[in-house]
C-alpha cells in the first residue's frame, strides 16, 4: 500500500525515551522525554501521527490533489509538503496572509518539497469553510491536522511509549489541540495531561478539544507560557533553550517545545507534582522552525 512507503522511511526504531532528573521544591522527579523529533527530518514529531489517517483517506478518496492550511511558520505545512513529496502526491498549501517578499524557511522548505502555495488575505482566511466549499475537487486536511482523523492518529503516539500505564502525568505543547486530544483519548483514567498553549489567550482551545474528546476532566491547559504569542520569543526563552541543550542534550524549537519544556520546568520547581510522580514529556519535533533564527543564536 502507498502509505506504507512513507511509514517504512520513518524511523520508528529510533525514537528514544530519554530519562532526565528535575529538582522540585521538595523532591526530585524523573522525567521521560519521548524524542519524536528523531522520527524524520521533516515529517517529525507529532506531525506524522496526525497526518497518517488523512493521507490514507486521501488515497482511498480517488481525488488527485491534496490541500491544507497554515501560516508562514507552520510545522504542519512543512510536514505535509514533505510527506506528499515522498508519496508523489500533488499538494497545495493555503497560507495565511499576503505573499511576502521573502519566504520564511518553512515556506521555502515546502516549495522545495513541491508544495504549491496560495496566499490568502487574513480576513478571507478566517472563513476556511468557504474556501473549501469553493474548491470541492481538492481533498482537504484541516489546519494543523485538526479533526477526528488527526486525533485518532495522535492517539497512536502511545504505541511508542514503553510501559505507558506507569506514567502519572503527561506534558506537551498545544497548537490546534489535536495531539493533546489524541493523547487524552488514549490515556488511562489515572493519568493527568497538561497542555501548554503556544498561542496568546487562545481560550477557545477548551471547546475545540472537547469537540474531539468529550471528557476533558483530566486535562489542564496552561496559557501563561506563550512568550508573546505564536512564533514569538524573548531572550529568556532562547537562553533557556541553550541551557537545556547544555544540561540534557535535548534540542528544542522556540515555537512549540521550548515553551512547553519551560512550563514543565517551572511546574516541577513549584512542587505541583507529588513525590513518586512519573512524568512523560512529548517532544513534538518541529526543529525546522529554528531555521528562522539568526545563525549562532543557539548552541546546537
Amino acid at each position: 500500500m502507498l502509505i506504507n512507503q512513507l511509514k517504512n522511511i520513518l524511523r520508528f526504531d529510533n525514537i528514544p525515551l530519554q530519562t532526565i532528573s528535575m529538582q522540585g521544591k521538595l523532591c526530585q522527579h524523573e522525567v521521560s522525554v519521548l524524542r519524536l523529533d528523531n522520527l524524520h527530518a521533516q515529517v517529525s514529531g507529532n506531525k506524522w501521527f496526525k497526518l497518517q489517517y488523512y493521507l490514507n483517506d486521501f488515497i482511498e478518496s480517488g481525488k488527485s490533489i491534496l490541500a491544507t492550511f497554515g501560516g508562514a511558520y507552520s510545522n504542519h505545512i512543512a510536514a505535509t509538503a514533505a510527506a506528499c513529496n515522498i508519496l508523489g502526491i500533488t499538494c497545495i498549501g493555503y497560507i495565511r496572509g499576503e505573499q511576502p517578499a521573502q519566504y520564511s524557511p518553512t515556506l521555502q522548505l515546502a516549495v522545495e518539497q513541491g508544495m504549491q502555495l496560495r496566499f490568502v488575505e487574513r480576513e478571507i482566511y478566517k472563513d476556511k469553510e468557504k474556501i473549501m466549499s469553493e474548491n470541492p475537487a481538492l481533498y482537504w486536511i484541516p489546519e494543523g491536522g485538526y479533526g477526528n482523523l488527526g486525533m485518532l492518529g495522535a492517539a497512536d503516539i502511545w504505541n511508542c511509549v514503553p510501559n505507558r500505564e506507569t506514567y502519572s502525568h503527561v506534558f506537551l505543547p498545544v497548537g490546534s489541540g489535536t495531539t493533546v486530544a489524541g493523547l487524552l483519548q488514549g490515556s488511562n483514567m489515572n493519568q493527568q495531561v497538561f497542555g501548554v498553549s503556544v498561542m496568546k489567550h487562545n481560550f477557545s482551545l477548551e471547546k475545540e478539544i472537547e469537540a474531539l474528546v468529550p471528557n476533558t476532566k483530566r486535562l489542564e491547559l496552561l496559557h501563561d507560557f506563550h512568550f508573546g504569542g505564536y512564533a514569538k520569543k524573548i531572550e529568556e526563552l532562547l537562553v533557556f533553550m541553550k541551557e537545556t541543550w547544555g544540561k540534557y542534550r535535548i534540542p528544542l524549537d522556540f515555537v512549540y517545545t521550548a515553551k512547553a519544556f519551560y512550563a514543565l520546568t517551572k511546574k516541577v520547581e513549584e512542587g505541583i507534582f507529588p513525590e513518586g510522580s512519573r512524568i512523560l514529556f512529548i517532544h513534538t519535533g518541529g526543529l525546522q522552525g529554528n531555521q528562522s533564527l539568526a545563525q549562532g543564536t543557539l548552541n546546537y
